[in-house]
């Protein structure tokens, strides 16, 4: 075999390999993502009343937590006014 045919399946090999490894990383991502969405209507189901389980109430009671902590900086960002700059100066 030649030199340059050994790079040429040397690099098809690679970019096999590098395509394999950019379908595992959207498939975890895609798992990510589902595993988001059932927390997501897991805690729905929760505060609506459907599901009760007390094995849930740290994992819900930390998210109200988080959820309240965001309302509250929001809040604060509209009542506290931006920073004007320096004062001007006289001409």
């Amino acid at each position: 075999m030649k030199l340059l045919d050994k790079a040429k399946l040397a690099a098809e090999q690679a970019a096999t390999k590098a395509k394999e490894g950019v379908e595992d990383v959207q498939t975890k991502r895609d798992l990510h993502s589902a595993y988001g969405e059932l927390g997501t209507k897991t805690f729905e189901l929760v505060e609506s009343g459907d599901l009760v389980k007390p094995e849930l109430d740290e994992l819900v009671e930390r998210i109200r937590g988080l959820k309240a902590k965001l309302a509250e900086d929001e809040v604060e960002k509209t009542e506290t006014p931006a920073p004007s700059g320096p004062p001007a100066m006289p001409v």
